[in-house]
């Protein structure tokens, strides 16, 4: 228990340090994803600690997921009539977006001749864990290949899209919000809900979105390929 306690404590203390840090220094090593797990990592290996002591710890706060996807309702519905507006040109965003990053996910394995499995896998990378291992099976993916490609993908997301879109004057929250959660699922929607309450509500429609969407696209496209 008293493990398990100690590894919230750190959890917690290390997203917190990471939001002071990130306003303080903004850097895409800054970002609440990177630093924090750089530091919940180096605190486990300080301290002798295995992932399996972190486990439990993992799993409760896995378990408040739920509940924390469930109140992404209350800025989506307070933001609804903007959502609204918008609501044509972000599906069309979303669907294009979509496309390109299992177009250029598999297009650039087929570069590198990795074999058909990688492909595969890889070009499911943009969904949420769960949505992405059921379709990986269904293509003649490796699950764990592609729970690793996905979390690969939300934390370099997280890092570099929020950095890259200031760069390039992509300022609109909505189009930030559109972007973070087509791309980089769950944890592209937490860093849009760190820059704003309409970027959290958009990304979490958009993550949504884009996972019904590749369930239906992929299974069709990508026997093309491999």
């Amino acid at each position: 228990m008293s493990v398990t306690l100690f590894s919230i404590a750190i959890t917690v203390g290390a997203y917190l340090l990471s939001r002071k840090v990130g306003k303080r220094y903004p850097s895409p090593f800054t970002t609440p994803v990177f630093f924090s797990t750089t530091v919940i990592i180096v605190v486990l290996l300080s301290f002798e600690l295995t992932f399996e002591d972190y486990t439990l710890a993992k799993d409760i706060m896995t378990f408040l997921l739920g509940p924390a996807t469930v109140a992404l309702a209350v800025p989506l519905y307070k933001n609804r009539e903007i959502i609204k507006k918008h609501s044509g040109p972000a599906l069309v965003g979303m669907i294009l977006g979509t496309l390109s990053t299992i177009l250029a996910a598999v297009l650039l394995a087929k570069l590198f001749t990795l074999s058909s499995e990688l492909v595969a896998s890889l070009s499911v990378k943009s969904v949420t864990v769960p949505v992405a291992v059921e379709i990986s099976t269904i293509i003649g993916g490796d699950p764990a290949l592609t729970a690793a490609f996905v979390v690969a993908t939300g934390v370099l997301g997280t890092m570099i899209g929020p950095w890259l879109m200031s760069v390039t004057k992509i300022d609109h929250p909505l189009s930030r919000g559109l972007s973070l959660g087509t791309i980089s699922h769950g944890q592209g929607t937490a860093q849009a809900a760190v820059e704003g309450e309409l970027q959290g509500a958009v990304a979490g429609v958009a993550m949504g979105l884009a996972a019904i969407f590749t369930s239906v696209v992929v299974p069709i496209i990508i026997p093309f390929f491999i």
